[in-house]
């Protein structure tokens, strides 16, 4: 805790030249790794010709559960979802030195695995859903509610229940690919149209208006079931 202050105090009174640097550099380098900030552990994975395996060993243990979070949301029924994020590892391991940007680490590692997840569906031909809908989701911005409320359903609501989350599954298989992406990334992820933005490599209109299509069309088939 006492060398994570110091480098606060170091960096407020920071000042470009060899020697700071260079002070800065084994200041970082004293840290314990858990107590890395997210940005000087992914500095630290850049420097030298490979990442070092310790703080590479740190930075997959911060983010293991985002990427399966998105393997489990995007391909529930794949039995090798842990071969997917391995390979995204992988990916990071041999690319992480071109990110320029370290503060977008994240949407960068989702742009990886969302990458991966369509190149192997495009392999699979798949026909069902790769989506995983077996819990209530719900739009922050007030738009959809998917959510079915019921303290203690009755039979009959169990049934509804279930044929709801069928038809659901069915819709979204019906979507564009670049629909099922932008409804998992703000629906599920619950990113921000700027990240989802980043994430596609499309415009900030693009991602909006791929959303209210996808809503839209999601609305009109489960009009039956959905409380707008």
């Amino acid at each position: 805790m006492q060398s994570a202050n110091n480098l606060r105090t170091f960096r407020g009174s920071f000042h470009p030249s060899v020697n700071n640097i260079a002070l800065l550099s084994k200041t970082i380098n004293s840290l314990p790794l858990n107590s890395l900030s997210h940005h000087d552990l992914i500095l630290r994975c850049q420097r030298g010709a490979r990442p070092d395996k310790a703080a590479f060993s740190e930075l997959l243990r911060r983010y293991q559960p985002h990427l399966e979070k998105v393997f489990y949301h995007l391909a529930p029924d794949w039995p090798d979802r842990a071969d997917l994020v391995q390979e995204v590892w992988i990916r990071v391991y041999r690319n992480i030195k071109r990110l320029q940007e370290p503060a977008k680490f994240k949407g960068w590692l989702t742009r990886i695995a969302t990458n991966l997840f369509y190149d192997e569906l495009r392999k699979r031909k798949r026909v069902k859903s790769p989506l995983s809908l077996d819990a209530p989701i719900q739009a922050d911005d007030g738009e959809i509610n998917w959510e079915l409320p019921s303290d203690n359903p009755e039979p009959s609501q169990e049934l509804m229940t279930e044929e709801f989350y069928s038809q659901l599954q069915a819709a979204i298989a019906d979507l564009p690919e670049t629909f099922r992406t932008t409804i998992v990334l703000r629906e599920i992820e619950d990113m921000s149209y700027e990240e989802i933005a980043e994430i596609t490599g499309v415009s900030l209109g693009t991602v909006k208006s791929r959303i209210a299509r996808a809503r839209q069309r999601l609305q009109s088939q489960l009009k039956n079931y959905m409380s707008l």
